[in-house]
């Protein structure tokens, strides 16, 4: 089971280890510390192949639940098909609202792409080549570090500074990309967003609009693949357009798969089409030598 049934769902973290079966070929590392801003000490899990010459690409996996919600072991399953596909993979915990707002969750998963290239050796993997995943909150969060390489006001004081937290490429799932234009689109953005950036659009706007991945594009920014469904309530399908138009004029490599009628959370043949065109992608740009 890969990416889409673990997008949004603020699963039980307990019951998710307990439902862990590690395959023989897989070296799974839980419960690392890679971080702690605020004495928060932020773990991650690490999957990676037990065989196999490297060094490995790796991959960045970003949970949902809108900023608010979500554990990092929802992708666990993901990170250890990764793995068998040899990629060391990793799924983050980030700091969470109301307690923690923008831009916390973005210096933390910066520090996790940090930590990676800073543990390269470690782990043979290659630091030139990181990609990023994310759902929902989490497609934001990887929508963002695609377009924000190089943005000192994001990179926070965790762990690693002396690293970029630059990634190579992203596939982002039914993240949102202009906040400014959430309200009234979505069915929970005017709960969600005002925990996120400390008021309502209204009251933050200019932080609505720092947070939004669409006004950071740069033709700097990292190659991309959005997937999103016709139907999702709660971050409009135009939400992956307009971010994927703004790539394009910058000519960044962009290609966006569109589900007709799928929601926030994909079903059936839906989820075979995504998570064929994520893995499809992730090989394209983090193992080019393979023909």
């Amino acid at each position: 089971m890969l990416m889409s049934a673990f997008l949004l769902m603020a699963l039980d973290p307990a019951i998710l280890a307990a439902d862990l079966a590690v395959p023989e070929d897989v070296v799974f590392e839980p419960g690392i510390e890679y971080s702690n801003p605020d004495n928060q000490h932020l773990q991650l899990n690490l999957a990676r192949p037990k065989s196999g010459s490297g060094p490995f690409p790796a991959i960045v996996c970003i949970h949902g639940g809108g900023f608010r919600a979500g554990h990092r072991d929802g992708y666990n399953k993901l990170c250890l098909t990764l793995a068998q596909q040899g990629y060391v993979a990793i799924t983050v915990s980030y700091r969470l609202s109301p307690k923690y707002q923008f831009p916390a969750a973005v210096q933390d998963v910066k520090a996790g792409v940090r930590w990676l290239r800073a543990n390269a050796k470690k782990y043979n993997l290659d630091p030139d080549r990181i990609g990023v995943t994310g759902g929902s909150a989490g497609g934001h969060l990887a929508q963002f570090l695609g377009v924000t390489a190089g943005v000192k006001q994001f990179e926070g004081d965790g762990g690693n500074p002396e690293q970029s937290s630059s990634v190579a490429c992203v596939v982002n799932f039914y993240g949102p990309s202009d906040f400014t234009k959430s309200y009234g689109k979505s069915v929970d953005a005017a709960e969600v967003l005002p925990l996120f950036f400390g008021g309502n659009l209204e009251q933050e706007h200019r932080k609505h609009i720092m947070g939004s991945p669409l006004y950071w594009v740069t033709p700097n920014a990292a190659p991309t693949l959005c997937i999103h469904g016709t139907e999702d309530k709660y971050v409009a399908y135009e939400q992956a357009t307009w971010i994927v138009d703004r790539l394009k004029a910058c000519e960044v490599e962009v290609e966006l798969l569109t589900l007709d009628g799928a929601g926030h959370g994909f079903k059936g043949a839906d989820v075979e089409k995504a998570d064929k065109a994520m893995l499809a992608f992730f090989e394209k740009h983090l193992k080019p030598d393979k023909k």
